[in-house]
């Protein structure tokens, strides 16, 4: 099946897609900080560099499937939660102006958990409704799912709309993986030791690395930041990886941050120097990107932001599996047969699904 991605970042929702067998023919995304890195990985899809806004439907390849997560921060808890009202959070409807036009046989559409907040009750109905009669129709099936309970090594909870056009007589339905939560242990442990500071004011130290990508942002950190622990012990899931490099949890090396009173933590006393960020390619594995996955930037910032905005990959590759599944067989649901594979073969560890 050929699909066409919007707002696809770095391209980890696509990269998964493709992993299940789709070919993912065509893909827009706006931000040129992104170009690099997504069309030196996705060797096979032409990238459209305009807004969405300037993109007629007639100029959309023809697909079976329409992919994206339309821009969050407008939706998210952390940000000023103007939801549609915030011209980032009106881009869901240049989503499905596109989907109305092509009336592809699926579309998946991802957004964080903050748009189901009470105060975008009225927004969301409406995103809901609108994706159900576009076209033809289809049938919209939506959840709120937290990444750590398929395969991925972090707690990360996000919303998916997933609609099936109502001719097709397919209502998708979510299954659910029953297998122990993967732990950082199982993921970074080798990258314990080698990973290196940015230079100065966050460029890029990329040709000190001996693992692509394997640096972490310095600098100080905010008082909101040292509010709450920001550790996971190494047989814990990962908190969140964020956008925002400076917000990256803190390596497991380090001990649970000290509380001193309500809304204040120190690092240990005595254990500074364990304390540092998350490095950019530890992010990429805590979001199941593989090794091979090389993300190009200047400033380690733009790092970060590309694999804080991306769907993990096992994450989108169950679910592009089980819509492929579903579709072609009348609605059945797939017996799980994934189970948990750590490749050992490199000198890295990557996650993959057998």
């Amino acid at each position: 099946m050929k699909v066409v991605s919007f707002f696809a970042g770095a391209g980890g929702l696509d990269l998964g897609f493709e992993k299940a067998g789709f070919d993912v023919v065509w893909a827009n995304e706006y931000d040129k900080e992104i170009w690099e890195t997504y069309e030196k990985n996705h060797l096979n899809t032409v990238l459209d560099r305009r807004s969405i806004t300037k993109i007629e439907a007639d100029e959309v390849p023809d697909c079976d499937g329409i992919i994206g997560g339309p821009p969050c921060q407008s939706w998210s808890a952390a940000g000023a939660l103007r939801g549609i009202q915030d011209k980032r959070g009106q881009l869901f409807f240049d989503f499905i102006r596109i989907l109305e036009a092509k009336k592809p046989k699926f579309f998946l559409a991802e957004n964080v958990s903050g748009m189901l907040s009470a105060r975008h009750g009225d927004a969301l109905k409406n995103i809901k409704e609108m994706f159900k009669n576009a076209g033809t129709g289809y049938e919209l099936s939506f959840k709120l799912l937290n990444a750590a309970d398929y395969n991925v090594p972090q707690d990360r909870k996000r919303v998916f709309f997933i609609g099936v056009r109502k001719d097709l007589g397919v209502k998708f339905q979510f299954p659910e993986l029953k297998y122990d939560k993967i732990q950082l242990e199982e993921v970074i442990t080798d990258l314990k030791n080698n990973a290196i500071p940015a230079k100065e004011k966050n460029y890029s130290n990329e040709k000190e690395c001996l693992i692509p990508n394997h640096e972490y942002m310095i600098g100080g950190f905010s008082t909101m930041y040292m509010s709450r622990n920001r550790v996971r012990s190494w047989d814990e899931q990962s908190f969140t990886i964020q956008a925002g490099g400076r917000h990256a949890p803190i390596h497991p090396q380090a001990p649970k941050m000290k509380l001193i009173e309500q809304n204040k933590r120190v690092f240990v006393p005595g254990k500074e120097e364990l304390y540092r960020r998350l490095s950019v390619r530890e992010c990429a594995r805590i979001q199941t990107f593989p090794d091979d996955f090389i993300f190009f930037y200047k400033k380690i910032a733009a790092g970060y932001k590309m694999i804080g905005n991306a769907v993990p990959v096992n994450l989108a590759y169950f679910l592009a599996e089980n819509i492929k599944y579903q579709i072609e067989n009348n609605g059945k649901i797939k017996e799980e047969t994934h189970h948990k594979q750590l490749d050992l073969s490199s000198k890295t560890t990557q996650i993959q699904l057998v």
